[in-house]
């Protein structure tokens, strides 16, 4: 079972990825490793790092 903080963690990627506009339109491949690096690495994006695979 996750620790609470694993699940925070977690959580606010997900919510800094929403709000970054990672999630609009997760279709293909590079679309959607680029979402799960926003979501796991969501204080790079706080430091202006663009996390979009192109």
């Amino acid at each position: 079972m996750p620790s609470l903080l694993v699940v925070a963690y977690v959580v606010v990627g997900l919510i800094v990825a929403q709000q970054h506009h990672y999630f609009s339109n997760v279709g293909t491949i590079k679309r959607l490793a680029s979402a799960v690096l926003a979501v796991l690495l969501w204080w790079l994006i706080l430091l202006g790092i663009n996390l979009h695979i192109k």
